[in-house]
């Protein structure tokens, strides 16, 4: 189909399959709540043994009815995706799984991986295209429709779904949960902006035009001059942006240092980049990762 990149797919499997993984072998075996829709699915099961990837469908089927205009055809297919894979791989490793992870007598160690395997898993999803339904639709509705922050109504949302779990779980398994959920954020946050990081340098130096020359010459990467201000001396500067891979930084300081050992070097993280030598080739073409 149209847009829908087979490498997405593939990765949205995965980051199901991990996701799943977790929730089975961690969450479900060691009694630990979570957030969202998540939370539902093993709050019916704690307490009405149902099964989660029954319930997860159950509950996230009529929102995508709702909600498949509001994300766009190729969201839409991505999200559909996830969550019929995530209840699919949920009803594998709940049968067919011979691995068998408890930890109740070691509940730091369960909440640990259930947090780094749901974030990984979710980390992944959301990187590609992807999410797993329920309160990511209900969080776009809400805020298009009533301008509420999506992420106040996903925090609001998780906190009375870990509330209700309270009528199953004790108070250190509750205090565990919420530990799980933090590592998990965590994760995910490093899956969508910390797994690919790229150095960007501004660069103040009297011989800018030559250490862009340089650059572009030795590195193949182009700089951006900026126009600048010295707040003491009020003399107009010239400032140098470039960014570049992570492992060419050693790089681009030892050409600054060539041209000018006097230069002041600001560096920064950068988590994402697009563009001329990053995602697109010198013809402006997608570059294929």
């Amino acid at each position: 189909m149209e847009g829908i990149r087979m490498k997405n797919v593939i990765f949205i499997l995965l980051g199901s399959a991990i996701f799943a993984f977790g929730l089975v072998h961690f969450n479900m075996e060691n009694n630990l709540a979570e957030g969202g829709f998540t939370g539902i699915t093993l709050l019916l099961y704690f307490l009405f043994d149902i099964d989660p990837a029954i319930s997860n469908l159950v509950l996230n089927i009529p929102l995508f009815f709702i909600g498949w205009r509001l994300l766009g055809r190729k969201s839409f297919i991505y999200t559909l995706l996830g969550t019929v894979a995530l209840s699919v791989f949920l009803w594998i490793f709940q049968r067919y799984s011979a691995l068998s992870i408890p930890l109740r007598d070691d509940m730091t160690l369960a909440a640990l991986f259930a947090g780094v395997f749901i974030g990984l898993g979710l980390g992944i999803i959301f990187r590609y295209g992807g999410t797993t339904g329920g309160v990511d639709i209900i969080a776009r509705l809400g805020f298009k429709y009533a301008g509420w922050s999506m992420g106040r109504t996903m925090f609001v949302f998780d906190f009375c779904v870990i509330a209700i779990s309270l009528v199953y779980l004790n108070y250190k398994e509750a205090m565990y949960t919420l530990v799980a959920v933090f590592i998990a954020a965590r994760v995910i946050d490093f899956i969508q902006q910390g797994a690919y990081s790229a150095k960007a340098a501004m660069i103040i130096s009297e011989n800018n035009k030559e250490i862009a020359d340089t650059i572009m010459k030795e590195m193949d990467r182009g700089a951006t001059v900026l126009n600048g201000k010295g707040s003491f001396s009020g003399l107009q500067k010239e400032v140098l942006y470039c960014v570049v891979a992570r492992n060419e930084l050693s790089r681009l300081k030892s050409i600054i240092r060539q041209v000018d050992p006097h230069a002041f070097v600001a560096v920064n993280d950068v988590h994402d980049v697009l563009g001329e030598g990053f995602t697109l080739d010198e013809n402006k073409n997608p570059i294929e990762d």
